[in-house]
């Protein structure tokens, strides 16, 4: 029995499929997001701006781990001055966030950001958000309506009494007309909580009001343990509903830990396909190896690879050959230390003794050259 790709089970299986929800097509950048496009992973810096250097090194690092796009923070002149360079130092679309003073967002627009992340009831005076639109429209810019729980209108907190999904909806709502009023329609739009079930709830509500793509996220999720659980539970439930188009894992942790996290997210769900996916068991008094210590060695090996595919390593003959059949390449433990091996879900040959990490990273390497040969070659 041969090992089947995420892509082919999920076509033989209407169970597995996830119908995503239709929406406008708008361009941020090279990138398209929304309509068919796939769903795009976002990060965002943590460095100063105003540092280009330490800035793009970031981002740098960003998209070796797969970010499609990344957005930096422009609070002042100092910063918008210094996006230019770094916009023209990268191949990721870079979002310009943007908070209050209008000047900011025409400059970044100016300087090449492909996006400003804006709330035009916050930039001020319709005169302001007109220009701001112009200069977006000149530079071929789109937008995102950055609604967050935490930061609510006050006649908003007022006629609710509280930040719900009611209130996050009616302001998203409120910020699209401004630029809709002005024949501006290539913006995407985000109802952020850092409660997941609320920012959920706004998300659905939001997907059912209108047909813009949706950026996704729970905002301030908190560190990486934490923050992934409650990222993988909001976005999980979204992405399951066909909800989502473009997404942020928000963590505080290295802003690369974002991206492999929603790649992880959107793996797990059969969404996007990139880098190898591990299954491994929690081991127990069956195992043969230490399986805990050779997965954490092996992921870390293999972070570099970008082929899609799968890896079964397993402790024992239970359920080892069962998944190994279903995988790229499959490590399954046996006695007095002779441990089978799987390729292409048949059994390849043995290891007894050696190195378990330094032989699988090795057959890992060579699946992956094998599978974009085959793909360069058309598939044949």
């Amino acid at each position: 029995m041969s090992s089947t790709s995420s892509e082919e089970a999920h076509a033989h299986h209407p169970w597995r499929q996830i119908t995503r929800r239709k929406t406008r097509t708008i361009q941020v950048g090279k990138v398209e997001v929304g309509g068919d496009a796939p769903i795009s992973v976002q990060s965002m810096t943590n460095t100063l701006t105003s540092d280009a250097a330490a800035t793009i090194a970031q981002i740098k690092r960003m998209e070796e781990a797969g970010a499609d796009i990344v957005r930096v923070s422009c609070p002042n002149e100092e910063s918008t001055a210094a996006l230019a360079q770094i916009v023209k130092a990268v191949n990721v679309p870079i979002v310009a966030d943007i908070h209050f003073h209008y000047k900011r967002a025409i400059e970044a627009a100016e300087a090449g950001a492909a996006c400003l992340r804006i709330n035009p009831g916050n930039i001020g005076a319709a005169e302001r958000v007109r220009e701001v639109i112009k200069a977006a429209k000149d530079h071929g810019c789109a937008m995102r309506i950055g609604v967050n729980a935490g930061s609510l209108d006050q006649h908003l907190l007022e006629k609710y009494g509280e930040p719900c999904p009611d209130a996050m909806v009616e302001s998203a709502l409120q910020h699209a007309k401004i630029l809709e009023d002005n024949d501006f329609v290539n913006f995407k739009i985000s109802v952020k909580a850092s409660d997941a079930l609320l920012a959920v709830a706004a998300y659905k509500a939001l997907a059912a009001a209108c047909d813009y793509p949706l950026h996704i996220g729970i905002t301030e999720a908190g560190g990486l343990r934490m923050g992934t659980i409650k990222s993988a539970i909001g976005l999980g439930a979204l992405l399951g509903a066909g909800i989502g188009d473009t997404l942020r894992v928000s963590l505080s942790a290295d802003p690369v830990e974002e991206v492999r996290v929603g790649f992880d997210i959107l793996k797990a769900l059969g969404l996007r396909s990139r880098g190898v996916t591990v299954i491994s068991c929690p081991s127990c008094a069956r195992q043969q190896y230490d399986v805990i210590k050779t997965v954490s060695a092996l992921e870390e090996r293999i972070a570099h690879i970008t082929t899609p595919m799968t890896v079964s390593v397993i402790g024992c003959v239970v359920n080892g050959p069962g998944e190994a059949m279903m995988t790229d390449v499959g490590f399954t433990g046996g006695g007095n230390s002779t441990h089978q091996v799987y390729i292409s879900g048949q059994a390849d040959h043995r290891l007894k003794g050696g190195d378990i990490v330094d032989h699988l990273v090795e057959l890992i390497e060579r699946k992956a050259a094998e599978i974009e040969a085959k793909k360069a070659a058309g598939g044949a």
